[in-house]
C-alpha cells in the first residue's frame, strides 16, 4: 500500500503515517509546518518530509490513499491534483474506517470524558491481553503512540463530534460506525463551531442511526438532554445499555466502586470517573471481561495526563490540575474534589483562554460551575484577547455571569501568584482549571512552593 499525507505533522495524523509505516506501508506526508513532538517522531520513523512546505510531485497515480488532515485548507495544490488524477482521498476517520471493516469496532463520543472512557478501555483491554487498535486523542501512560493500526480483531475509538477534515466538514464520529457505542453526555460547549443547540444535537443523532444493527449503545441517563435525545430515536435493531453513578464508598479520601456484587478499589475520583468507569465496564463485558476482571484492571488506571492530575501532596493537602475550562467540566471538577475532600476548604483557580469562554456572550453559561469552591479566582490575561483577536472582555460582566460571591478576577499573573502563595498549606486543597498556562505562570514549581512555605500564623 502507498499512502500519501496532506499535513503530516498535525498531532494525530502523524501518529497516523507512523502507525502504518510500521505495519508495512509507504508512507509519504508533507506539510507547511511540523513542531514537536511530531519532528521527532516523524524523524525516528525515518518519514519526516526532507523539506517543509508543499509538494505537488508526491502526487502520483499510483497512490492507494490520500490522507487529509484538518490542517490543510480547501485549495492546497496536492489536494488539487489529487483531485484531478481521481485519486482516492480520505479524511482521517474515513481512512481509520477503511482500515477497521473487519474489525469490532467500539466508538466513545460524548462531549466530555471521551479520552478517559477510551483510555480505561484501552487500559483494561491491555492487561487482559487482549490485541486490539486504537485512536484516542491524547497520548496516554502504557502506550507509545495516540493511534495503532495492526491486523487487531478490534478497534476503540475516541469519537470526536468536531469535522473531519477541509472538504469533509461532517463530524469526525460519523464515519466509524460503531458495534459498540458509548455517548457521555451533551454539552454545547463550543458556539464557535456548531452555531446552534439543534444542530449540535442532530450530529448524535445521526450517530446513534450510524451503529451497526446488532450493535449496543451504551448511554448516560443521567444526562437529561441525552436521555431525551436517545428517547426520541429509538431504534428496534440495536441494544440499549443505560447507566448512571454507580454506587461506592469514599474513605480517606479512597473511592472503591461496586459493579454489581463486586467491589474494586480505584486510584481516580469524582462522579463524572465512576459514571465514565461503568461506561467502560459495559463496552469490555461486550468484548468477554469479566467484573472481577475488569476491577482488578481498574486499580492501578491512574486517568488521562492534565485531567485531575496530581501537582503536589502532603497529608492535608493535594493541589490538582486539571484542563477543565467549558461550564460542564468545570463544574464536574469543582465537585468532584468537594466531594472527596468535603472537610477540606477548596481554592480553585480558573483560566479563560478558549474562544469560547473569553466571549462576553457565553459568560452566564459559567452561572453555579464554581458554587462549590470556598474561595475562587477566575483569571484571564489580555494578551489571549489580544492574540485571538478578540474584544476585551470587562470584568463586570464576568463577575456577572458567574455570579459567585466573593469571586475574585485577576488578569496580572503577578497579582495571581502573590495571592496563591497566601494560600495556608494544610486543611485545604487548590484546583487548577485551564488549557491556557495563565500567561506563563510555571504551576508545578508554585505548587511545590505552596506545599512547603508556612504563611504568617499557621505553624
Amino acid at each position: 500500500m502507498k499512502v500519501h499525507f496532506i499535513s503530516i505533522g498535525g498531532s494525530v495524523m502523524h501518529q497516523l503515517a507512523i502507525a502504518l509505516s510500521k505495519k508495512g506501508y509507504r508512507v509519504t506526508g508533507t506539510d507547511d509546518e511540523i513542531f514537536e513532538p511530531a519532528w521527532g517522531n516523524l524523524k525516528e520513523a525515518g518519514i519526516l518530509p526532507a523539506q517543509i512546505g508543499w509538494d505537488e510531485t508526491k502526487i502520483q497515480p499510483d497512490l492507494d490513499a490520500v490522507i487529509l488532515g484538518m490542517h490543510a485548507r480547501a485549495d492546497n495544490p496536492e489536494l488539487l491534483k489529487a483531485k484531478a488524477l481521481g485519486l482516492n482521498i480520505y479524511s482521517f476517520p474515513e481512512y481509520i474506517y477503511k482500515e477497521s471493516l473487519h474489525k469490532k469496532r467500539v466508538v466513545v463520543g460524548g462531549s466530555h470524558g471521551k479520552t478517559t472512557t477510551t483510555s480505561m478501555i484501552m487500559h483494561v483491554l491491555k492487561k487482559q491481553n487482549r490485541a486490539f487498535d486504537y485512536l484516542v486523542g491524547a497520548k496516554l501512560s502504557g502506550f507509545e503512540q495516540s493511534v495503532n493500526i495492526t491486523d487487531a480483531p478490534i478497534i476503540v475509538c475516541e469519537g470526536d463530534e468536531y469535522p473531519a477534515s477541509a472538504i469533509e466538514k461532517k463530524p469526525k464520529f460519523h464515519f466509524l460506525y460503531p458495534h459498540i457505542a458509548i455517548l457521555t453526555g451533551i454539552a454545547w460547549d463550543h458556539i464557535n463551531v456548531f452555531p446552534t443547540f439543534d444542530f449540535y444535537l442532530e450530529q448524535f443523532i445521526i450517530f446513534i442511526n450510524r451503529i451497526e444493527k446488532g450493535g449496543m449503545l451504551i448511554y448516560n441517563e443521567s444526562d437529561k438532554v441525552l436521555a431525551n435525545l436517545v428517547a426520541n430515536n429509538i431504534r428496534d435493531d440495536i441494544q440499549y445499555q443505560p447507566y448512571q453513578v454507580p454506587p461506592f464508598t469514599i474513605e480517606n479520601g479512597l473511592t472503591t466502586i461496586n459493579i454489581g456484587d463486586n467491589k474494586g478499589p480505584l486510584s481516580v475520583f469524582g462522579n463524572h470517573n465512576l459514571m465514565n468507569c461503568l461506561a467502560a465496564y459495559y463496552a469490555c463485558a461486550e468484548l468477554g471481561v469479566t467484573a472481577i476482571d475488569f476491577l482488578d484492571a481498574m486499580k492501578d488506571f491512574t486517568g488521562a495526563a492534565k485531567r485531575l492530575e496530581l501537582l503536589e501532596m502532603n497529608d492535608t493537602m493535594s493541589i490538582y490540575r486539571d484542563f477543565a475550562h467549558a461550564p460542564s467540566k468545570v463544574k464536574a471538577t469543582v465537585q468532584a474534589v468537594k466531594q472527596q475532600f468535603p472537610k477540606r476548604k477548596l481554592y480553585g483557580i480558573l483560566e479563560l483562554h478558549t474562544y469560547s469562554s473569553l466571549n462576553v456572550n457565553f459568560m452566564n453559561e459559567y452561572k453555579g460551575a464554581l458554587d462549590d469552591l470556598d474561595a475562587s479566582v477566575v483569571f484571564y490575561a489580555k494578551h489571549a484577547l489580544e492574540i485571538k483577536k478578540m474584544p476585551e472582555l470587562p470584568v463586570q460582566k464576568v463577575m456577572e455571569g458567574f455570579d459567585k460571591p466573593g469571586l475574585i478576577v485577576m488578569n496580572d499573573k503577578n497579582e495571581l501568584e502573590k495571592w496563591l502563595l497566601t494560600i495556608p498549606n494544610h486543611d485545604a486543597n487548590i484546583l487548577f482549571m485551564s488549557s491556557g498556562n495563565y500567561d506563563g505562570l510555571n504551576i508545578n514549581s508554585l505548587a511545590k512552593a505552596i506545599i512547603h512555605h508556612h504563611p504568617e500564623g499557621s505553624q
